[in-house]
């Protein structure tokens, strides 16, 4: 069976008609207007303008889309349908759509072929995996379990939402900085707990019921998020919804979920397109392939790239001149 993927070169044909579901990518020599009919749109054009992608060799590189997209048809195929439906719903509502489909899939073949291949891993908890200080009407919340790079499981989840219940209910808290302690911001969903529930119905319940994405939706314009290392997953699609984000320059950033047989989860299918579109969002989950801090600037992933020494203090990292 072929996969579900149309690719079309738009230096030789004309854009094709509606067809079926599918994953759709065109390539051009130079960007043009394609009124919104492609998933990905790749050229060799440096620099082009949004939506489209750049590459060394756009064919080399919609090959290797349409390998995935064979590997992984569920996945990819939810993905960009949930991305394509998340324009025209309100941001609320785009979290609860990502979550049905998240849900759907881990119930899928493969990913439990996925959960299978994978080495069984320890859960290594921490007593307080978030901290906070605050400091007049500032309020500074670390992830603190850098023995994992900050891995993001469900102790991680509940306390990071009790601690942006704080910023969105508190009036006077004016300004929310997000830090990762350690070598990385956060290095995505913690492996160890993967696969643990059972129930992706009680799932999806849960992460509508206790979701740090819904928080910081009330809450962005007050937060900053300061982004070192390893952002992956959950790294960035929780940071990409703060009003403004910064990234030091050993920041890297990629979305691996389709390789194990699902979507973003985290928000991130509602909070990257409000920064860099549908189609570079799904370039990126589709590729899983890194994207260094410049290029994120240059995309609008990030505000600045931030070359300053970063430091830490007791509970607060703190940036020098």
């Amino acid at each position: 069976m072929e996969p579900p993927f149309l690719l079309a070169d738009l230096d030789r044909t004309a854009p094709p008609g509606p067809g079926g579901p599918c994953v759709r990518v065109a390539v051009a020599a130079r960007p043009r207007d394609t009124a919104e009919e492609f998933d990905v749109l790749l050229t060799a054009a440096p620099d082009p303008p949004r939506p489209w992608v750049c590459c060394a060799d756009p064919y080399a590189t919609a090959r290797q889309l349409r390998d995935t997209v064979a590997s992984r048809p569920d996945a990819c195929l939810a993905l960009v349908q949930v991305l394509r439906m998340g324009a025209a719903l309100p941001p609320p509502d785009r979290l609860v759509v990502e979550s049905l489909a998240y849900s759907a899939l881990q119930a899928g073949a493969a990913f439990r072929a996925w959960l299978t291949s994978a080495r069984p891993r320890t859960p290594r908890p921490a007593a307080e995996p978030v901290r906070l200080h605050r400091d007049g009407d500032r309020l500074t919340i670390t992830l603190d379990r850098p023995w994992v790079r900050n891995a993001f499981d469900a102790a991680t989840r509940d306390a990071l939402c009790e601690a942006l219940e704080v910023a969105a209910a508190d009036p006077t808290i004016a300004r929310v900085d997000l830090y990762g302690n350690g070598p990385a911001f956060c290095s995505g969903g913690d492996l160890a707990e993967f696969g643990t529930s059972r129930d992706p119905a009680e799932a999806h319940r849960v992460r509508v019921q206790r979701s740090p994405a819904a928080l910081l939706q009330r809450c962005a314009a007050k937060v900053t998020a300061h982004l070192h290392g390893a952002c992956v997953g959950a790294g960035i699609e929780l940071a990409a919804f703060a009003g403004r984000v910064t990234a030091a320059p050993d920041t890297v950033i990629r979305l691996p979920e389709i390789g194990m047989g699902l979507i973003p989860g985290a928000g991130g299918t509602a909070s990257l397109p409000a920064r860099i579109g549908r189609e570079r969002t799904a370039c990126l989950a589709l590729s899983g392939a890194p994207l260094t801090a410049s290029r994120a600037r240059r995309w609008g992933l990030v505000d600045e790239v931030d070359e300053r020494p970063r430091t830490r203090h007791g509970t607060e990292i703190t940036v020098g001149d």
